[in-house]
């Protein structure tokens, strides 16, 4: 498979990349401007907090063992759950509110539950949130996190796929889709890191028979596209760059939300819920 590619540069910096991408989106004439804002300050709010974990690196090294880390940034998680009861998605609301509410060593045993695969499904949102730049700050000090790694999951840290790339890719190799110059990869939504994954098989459970491995389209979205598996009933929605090449696959995955829910009143799940937490 492959190394995976992670963010180059200061973790605020790719943060901060993607609040501008949003942000620039929703100025547009679109129907999910206010999903669009709300990424935008939760990346900032994110790329603050990080921040605050590189400096707490600097002083002491991380060890990338969530259950020793933890206790050194948990207090630290304030202003992101604050935006979140503030400003987020209403399924996000009531658990960031609950979260609020928490003491620390309550907080830690959530995240550390999550961590662990055992936290409740409907909490994995917030808890991802409240992680990513703890991972994505190992991600850039090559700090590998003690997590499981399953099938389909990202290489570096275990994180689930909640967007997939296609791009033009003279190389080839495993990535590259049948038929085309395109490599697809997959998108980490806990690290930021992508991994090349092949176009005819199912992240979700290694089905490779083309026959049940549709994909659908929209007209309205060119770059778009469904990526979908029949045998488990996943999906991960794909960004193609050689249409727009400015645009930040997990942040422009925003503006065709309306696919997502087509694709869930057909009876498919997302492998990985996007920023709209779906």
């Amino acid at each position: 498979m492959g190394k995976p590619a992670v963010p180059e540069g200061p973790v605020e910096t790719a943060f901060e990349k993607r609040a501008a991408r949003a942000e620039l989106l929703a100025r547009g004439p679109v129907t999910t401007a206010e999903p669009l804002r709300f990424a935008c300050g939760l990346y900032r709010v994110q790329g603050r907090l990080a921040t605050t974990i590189e400096s707490l690196h600097a002083e002491r090294p991380l060890s990338g063992r969530l259950d020793e880390d933890a206790d050194r940034f948990v207090g630290h998680l304030v202003d992101l759950l604050r935006f979140a009861a503030e400003q987020g998605p209403p399924a996000i609301v009531a658990d960031a509110e609950r979260r609020q509410r928490e003491r620390a060593f309550q907080t830690r045993s959530r995240l550390l539950e999550w961590w662990n695969g055992d936290g409740a499904t409907a909490e994995r949102y917030l808890s991802r949130a409240l992680l990513r730049p703890y991972v994505e700050v190992l991600a850039h000090l090559r700090v590998a996190p003690d997590r499981l790694h399953g099938p389909g999951q990202c290489p570096f840290c275990g994180g689930g796929p909640w967007i997939a790339v296609r791009r033009e890719d003279a190389d080839g190799g495993d990535g590259r889709s049948r038929g085309t110059g395109a490599r697809r990869l997959l998108g980490c939504s806990l690290c930021g890191a992508q991994w090349p994954l092949g176009r005819i098989l199912c992240p979700a459970c290694d089905e490779g028979d083309p026959v049940k491995l549709p994909s659908f389209q929209s007209e309205r979205y060119p770059a778009a596209r469904i990526e979908a598996c029949e045998t488990c009933r996943r999906y991960v929605k794909s960004i193609d760059l050689t249409v727009d090449g400015r645009a930040i696959p997990e942040v422009d995955d925003l503006l065709s939300l309306s696919m997502d829910l087509w694709a869930a009143g057909e009876g498919f799940t997302r492998i990985e819920p996007g920023l709209a937490g779906v």
